[in-house]
């Protein structure tokens, strides 16, 4: 019972950490509201809940890739990378069907296809997600840290429980042989 309170608990914040931010990942609900009244108010929250289940149900969305969105006035901005060039197409064919959506403009990234890269995101996650405490999180359909890795460079992007989460997942990141940076991009979730 505690987890589902916990659980809930995340989600709420997350989507009010959105409605802060305007931009977040696809994963933290990206809501900026420019609705006139409550009708439009609740037409715009389907929208941008029907937007983001779009992207995080896409068949080869994974815990390499990093996909965020911006919504305004019909208008949806895609970001992010990519590690599959068909998922950044995929992603905007999906947005474009969404009721409310009048345009979609593409800024995601296709990551280079590079068997060196490929090589750093498995090792990479490995050493990640066999971290004791971290073990947990890749039990999730999308496990919640972000693995992009681009020229030997990788960016670890998501929302970890606590700042020993983060610390922990920079460090094994690090450890990785081939690695040439890791920049950590993990935000903590507060309670």
């Amino acid at each position: 019972m505690k987890t589902f309170k916990k659980i809930f608990a995340t989600t709420i914040l997350a989507f009010v950490m959105a409605v802060v931010t305007g931009v977040m990942p696809v994963a933290a609900n990206p809501v900026k509201n420019t609705a006139k009244n409550i009708d439009d108010a609740a037409q715009y929250d389907k929208t941008i809940k029907k937007i983001r289940k779009e992207l995080v149900t896409l068949p080869f969305y994974s815990v390499f890739d990093n996909l965020s969105f911006k919504f305004e006035d019909g208008k949806v901005t895609l970001f992010g990378q990519v590690s599959r060039p068909s998922l950044r197409g995929d992603a905007k064919r999906v947005v474009a069907k969404v009721t409310g959506v009048e345009e979609v403009e593409n800024k995601i990234e296709v990551l280079p296809l590079s068997n060196f890269d490929d090589r750093i995101r498995l090792a990479t996650f490995r050493a990640i997600y066999r971290q004791p405490g971290l073990d947990r999180l890749s039990l999730q359909a999308v496990p919640p840290i972000h693995i992009i890795v681009k020229n030997g460079n990788v960016t670890l992007e998501g929302v970890v429980l606590s700042k020993s989460d983060a610390t922990r997942a920079f460090i094994a990141a690090n450890g990785v042989f081939g690695v040439f940076s890791v920049t950590n991009n993990l935000r903590v979730e507060k309670d």
